[in-house]
Formats: structure tokens, sequence, C-alpha cells
């Protein structure tokens, strides 16, 4: 009997391991989290503080008895070591599992800038259930809160923060909000959002040292200004939680390197989701692509692999969909200017209405969009099927609505 260790058990883990028992009925499938809590998604956790949802809304799976059914065994440990050679983990009890093939989805933590102060009792993350007990426990409606971070985590934490009355200020270094997802129009046009939203936000700025003040928390920022708040937020970003493999064998750079099966280095080791830094389908790069829905569709090649199929993943596509206090943005691809692309775009500031697509030659390869939600699925798969467009590129140059049009002449035709 074939004996399948999953390390990590958000999403990705989830989906491996029931994808383990629909390929291989017999096999001994154990899913390690480190965290008391049955298997949650953490992008969950801004529509629990808010009060849409309880904690039992966060989990992954609604039926208390679903992954014993499954024979599926649920193990709450923290790993301490691999042994790619022995093929054995080593928890931080001592205690050692054998396996036969592993999967690693252990996903990602919240970075910790090196700010003097971050260490202090009324700064938090808003990353874990525990995290957001903590929130809804201590800061009260009307607090001052101040958020470090206005990426894309960051800018899905701003509803849960700014919802009660809380008096909510923005830091971002960045020259915009979700500088890695959106351009100069689109970064600008949500802030003026969150701004109207009675959301205080400043981009280009860095939050550099930290202070007990009474019951507050004095802040200091690099242009000088100095804030008093009762609360301070760190997100700031994540890192992929790889620390653990050190000595295994197992090749990282900034995630876990993997081929097309999701296998890294060493035969029988698998990696998927925020962990796995896999090739990008259009541009041939490495990316960590820390978003949902790729999480799991690595997740299922993977584990089809290690039940001895053949599943390969065409290339990781990197989009993002982001609701910010209501404003629907969405980000696909190489939305980048670069030399030899053409764009086309459509704005209109005062209803927050914004197009741009991003052509290489007659392909669509990026899109940045506000407020036309509508066109979501359309873009995502002129994009990621990489349909040549022919006469309809100097068609959508001229008006980027006809985005449904072009998709049916030339994407369904394609497919």
């Amino acid at each position: 009997m074939v004996a399948h260790l999953i390390v990590g058990n958000g999403p990705a883990g989830v989906v491996a391991a029931e994808t383990l028992r629909r390929a291989d009925p017999q096999a001994e499938i154990t899913l390690l989290g480190d965290e008391p809590e049955p298997p949650y998604s953490r992008m969950a956790i801004p529509y629990l503080l808010t009060g849409r949802i309880d904690e039992a809304g966060t989990y992954l799976r609604k039926q208390a008895d679903h992954f014993e059914r499954l024979r599926i065994r649920l193990l709450t440990a923290r790993v301490q070591a691999i042994d790619g050679a022995r093929r054995t983990a080593t928890l931080a009890d001592g205690s050692v599992l054998a396996w036969d093939r592993l999967l690693v989805a252990t996903g990602s933590q919240p970075l910790r800038p090196p700010i003097p102060g971050l260490d202090l009792p009324r700064v938090h993350c808003c990353w874990t259930l525990a995290d957001a007990r903590v929130i809804a426990e201590t800061i009260a409606g009307g607090a001052r809160v101040l958020q470090m971070g206005a990426g894309f985590i960051g800018c899905i934490i701003l509803e849960s923060l700014a919802a009660q009355g809380r008096q909510l200020k923005v830091v971002e270094m960045g020259d915009r909000m979700v500088p890695r997802m959106m351009d100069e129009v689109a970064g600008g046009m949500i802030r003026r959002w969150c701004e109207g939203k009675g959301v205080e936000v400043r981009t280009g700025r860095q939050v550099v040292s930290i202070a007990a003040a009474g019951d507050a928390l004095r802040v200091q920022l690099d242009d000088g200004e100095s804030v008093e708040v009762d609360a301070l937020i760190n997100a700031t970003g994540v890192r992929p939680n790889v620390d653990f493999l050190a000595g295994s064998g197992v090749a990282v750079d900034h995630g876990i390197l993997v081929d097309d099966s999701m296998q890294t280095n060493i035969a029988g080791i698998y990696a998927a989701g925020d962990v796995a830094e896999a090739v990008e389908f259009a541009t041939g790069r490495r990316v960590v692509n820390a978003i949902q829905p790729d999480a799991v569709e690595q997740a299922r090649v993977a584990a089809l692999n290690m039940a001895g199929q053949s599943a390969t993943l065409p290339g990781t596509f990197v989009f993002n969909v982001l609701d910010t206090l209501g404003l629907i943005s969405a980000s696909f691809g190489q939305w980048q200017d670069a030399p030899g692309r053409q764009t086309a775009q459509l704005l209109d500031q005062a209803t927050y209405r914004y197009l741009r697509l991003v052509f290489d030659g007659d392909r669509l390869v990026g899109a940045n969009s506000i407020g036309h939600s509508a066109h979501i699925g359309v873009l995502r798969g002129l994009i990621q099927g990489r349909v040549r467009l022919g006469a309809w590129r100097a068609r959508l140059l001229a008006n980027p609505l006809l985005l449904s049009e072009a998709y049916l002449a030339r994407g369904l035709a394609a497919a």
C-alpha cells in the first residue's frame, strides 16, 4: 500500500487528498496541518471579520466527517524537517512519519519587515483564524487602525477593518495601491474609491518605527509624519513556507522549483500552491502564483502524478480578481507595458470604469479592468487560450468593449 503524506491542509492540500483518494482507493493518505481548526480558507477570514459568516463558514468542507468518510487521516502537527533520501518527515514533537510520496502544500506566511516595534502587543497580522479572533476581540468599533500594505492581500483585509466604524489609515510603500496587479491609472482609481469610503491612504510611504504610547501606538513614517493609533495591521505581503526544507535536498529559489508535473528535483516529492515556483505559461519565467484557483489546479495535477497517472500543468496563469470595499478590479497576464506591445483603453473616472488591453502581435496577452466584471471570463479565455485574433485585434484596439464578440468569433472557433 502506497503511503502519501500531504504537508499543508489549505485548499491545495485538501484538493490533493481528495484527488488521491479518487485515483487510488487503497492508498494511505495523511493530511497534515499545524493549526488546530479543521481545514479552512484564509481568503474567507475578511468575511468572518465583517460578520457575514461564522468560523464554520471558513471551513473548506462543511461536513464534520468528510475526511473520515474518505479515509483521509487528519493530523495536527508541524513538520520540522524532511529527509528526501530516507523518505521521512520529522515533526516538532520529535516523532517521525514515513512516506512513499510527499506533497508540500505549506502555503505562505506573512512577511515581517525589519521595523522596530513590530513585536508590540497591539501589532497584528490578519492571516489565521487565531489572528481574526484577536482582531475581533481587541480592536473595537471606532478604533484608530493603521494598515501597512495595500497590495492584493491588504486590499482584501481593508473591508473587514473598515467595518464597524473603525478609523482606517493605509500606508503603502509603492507609488499606488496594488502595484503588482494594477497600472498607475487603475491603482489611482482604487485609491480614490477607498478615500471616498473614508479610508485615508498614503502611497510612496513606509513605516520606520512603532512605539508604545500609553494605551496606543506611536507610528513614525519615513516622511517624518507621526501617527497615533490604537492598533496596527501588518499586511505587507507573504513569503512561501519553505524554511523546514533546509537540508532536505529539495531545490528552492523563492519557492519550491517544480516541473510541469509539479514534481521537485527529488523523485516522489511534489509541491503545489503558494509554496510552488512553477513556469508561467506565456513567458517561460518561474513565478510563485499565490492564488487559490491556480493552487487547486496544481494540487490536482500533483496528486494524479503521485497516484501513478500522467498529468501536466500547461503553465501557471497569473490573474487576480479583487473586491475592494465593493469595487471589483481584475488583472490578467502581462498587463505591463513592454517594447512591441500595443494597448487600448477605456476610462471613465466618474463612474469608476476602466478597461485596458495589452496586445503582442495579434494575441491579447494582458489586461487591467475596473467595473467591467462582465468581461472577466472572456478576458481569461482569450489570454490563457493564446487566441490569435486576426482582424479582431484592430477592432479591439478601436473598441475594447467588443471582447465578447471577439471571443465568440475567434476563441470558440479556436476551441
